[in-house]
């Protein structure tokens, strides 16, 4: 059995969880403070919040050993105690952790080997330094030749996977798609994990790209569980940096303007930046994302080639990944 950890903040942890787990021949179990996604294929273990007191949270980092753990915290105390209780129940072969620390430490501290995911940025601290010793593989979601994506893990490290974007539709039908008139067609792809593209932005905007239609997906109150059909159908998309978000652009080859947002340490930032820097993805990234020349961005972005997003997502990252947590489960039984 596999213990599947998956992050509860945003979708996109568990689009990426229930795309590898397709690929498992091991069966697989989800543990998560998040709803059970569509589409998972094994057994879904609902955890307790650890996060609802996060304004009285007492020494939430351990002064600094580790990210989370807020003193004398009751869903704290029964998340960890039930993750510990269904370890020992269950006696799982390997724990994946997309992502947690605590998680994939508690696991490593029950004798349990464990594979983690490593997400862009600034991972020089304490915490994920620790994580990523303990971690019998690291999973990276880009390429192998983008080297440039993290900093404070050594990308050259054996234990490191660089196995691709990982997209739920990297393997979905593309139906065409038809057009609702001629004008060249945006889609503007928030998070669900919030946005800096605000609504007067998105106002200016459209007054200035009068050519232009405009879909807005996403958001607190206009999320789409399906924006497979509507990525199909744009000439430009305008997104932010988030793993997920790229992954399901790239797997639709649509070029990009691409804002990066303001997350923990530095993960847009460090991706987009990557992105400008190679050359070689269908992407535009201003300079400044909340100065942005509009009509000149989506043009200089409707003229890039979509194709060229098969060097982000060549749509075999999660085969990729789940060949690596099965290599370390037949290298567990022979051990």
């Amino acid at each position: 059995m596999i213990a599947y950890y998956v992050h509860h903040h945003g979708h996109g942890h568990r689009h990426r969880a229930t795309a590898i787990a397709q690929h498992l021949e091991t069966p697989v179990t989800g543990l998560s403070s998040a709803p059970r996604p569509d589409g998972w294929v094994g057994a879904w273990v609902d955890l307790p919040r650890d996060d609802a007191a996060v304004d009285e949270a007492v020494d939430p980092t351990a002064a600094g050993t580790l990210h989370w753990v807020p003193e004398h915290d009751a869903g704290l105390r029964e998340r960890m105690a039930e993750v510990s209780a269904w370890i020992r129940d269950v006696q799982p072969s390997l724990l994946v952790a997309d992502v947690s620390v605590e998680v994939a430490l508690l696991a490593r501290l029950h004798g349990v080997p464990v594979v983690t995911t490593v997400l862009p940025g600034h991972r020089e601290d304490e915490p994920h330094e620790t994580v990523h010793r303990l971690s019998r593989r690291v999973l990276a979601a880009w390429p192998e030749h983008q080297q440039d994506m993290v900093q404070g893990l050594d990308v050259d490290d054996p234990r490191v996977a660089r196995v691709g974007a990982i997209s739920r539709f990297d393997d979905a039908e593309r139906p065409t798609v038809p057009r609702e008139d001629d004008r060249p067609h945006v889609v503007v792809l928030h998070g669900s994990g919030g946005s800096e593209l605000a609504d007067d932005q998105l106002d200016q905007a459209r007054a200035v790209t009068p050519r232009w239609r405009w879909t807005v997906l996403g958001g607190p109150d206009g999320w789409d569980d399906d924006p497979w059909a509507t990525l199909l159908a744009a000439d430009v998309v305008v997104t932010h940096a988030g793993q997920n978000a790229l992954a399901e652009v790239a797997a639709a080859r649509v070029p990009a303007v691409v804002l990066p947002q303001s997350r923990p340490h530095d993960e847009q930032v460090t991706t987009a930046a990557a992105l400008a820097r190679t050359g070689r993805y269908p992407v535009v990234v201003p300079d400044d994302p909340r100065d942005v020349d509009w009509a000149a961005a989506l043009e200089a972005a409707r003229r890039l080639d979509g194709e060229a997003w098969s060097a982000w997502n060549d749509g075999q990252g999660a085969r990729r990944a789940a060949a690596v947590i099965e290599a370390e489960i037949r290298r567990g039984s022979a051990e």
